[in-house]
């Protein structure tokens, strides 16, 4: 009679040795897909609360302006001030803002541009008024507050 052998006990591992590139691919990928925010909001801002809202086609052709009470109050007063992109500007300086704004778009775009007011709850209606004033003048018609929703209790 022959002998038989046992066959020793077979490992079924699994490779891991292409594990770090579909790491880093991934890495990679979510790097760049995602989006940054642009702006850093210096202001505050507490939104007011509303019941009746509509979401926006196209973002692309909406431009921020957040206007409230400054964080770092000690550099830049408690004066509601008017924020665009990263900078301050006064209301006299909306209709240079307007232009550039309209300038990043296409020719056709230009008219569709809406103004996003991120206005806090707390700012005075002065402001608000003259930033509007300006906004008529450089003929950007459309005006968007933005507001949180408000929650309707049963």
């Amino acid at each position: 009679m022959s002998k038989f052998k046992k066959k020793a006990a077979v490992k079924q591992e699994i490779p891991t040795s292409s594990m770090p590139d579909v790491v880093f691919m991934l890495l990679f990928f979510f790097m760049v897909t995602t989006q940054m925010r642009e702006t850093s909001i210096n202001v505050k801002q507490q939104l007011p609360e509303a019941t009746q809202l509509k979401k926006l086609a196209r973002k692309s052709l909406v431009a921020y302006m957040y206007i409230g009470e400054p964080k770092k109050t000690e550099q830049w007063g408690k004066e509601p001030k008017i924020q665009v992109n990263d900078v301050f500007i006064e209301p006299k300086d909306v209709i240079q803002w307007v232009n550039s704004e309209k300038a990043k778009l296409n020719e056709f775009e230009r008219d569709q541009l809406t103004v996003s007011m991120k206005v806090d709850s707390e700012a005075k209606r002065g402001i608000i008024a003259d930033v509007e004033t300006e906004l008529r003048k450089a003929n950007a018609r459309l005006l968007l507050y933005s507001t949180l929703q408000k929650r309707v209790e049963n």
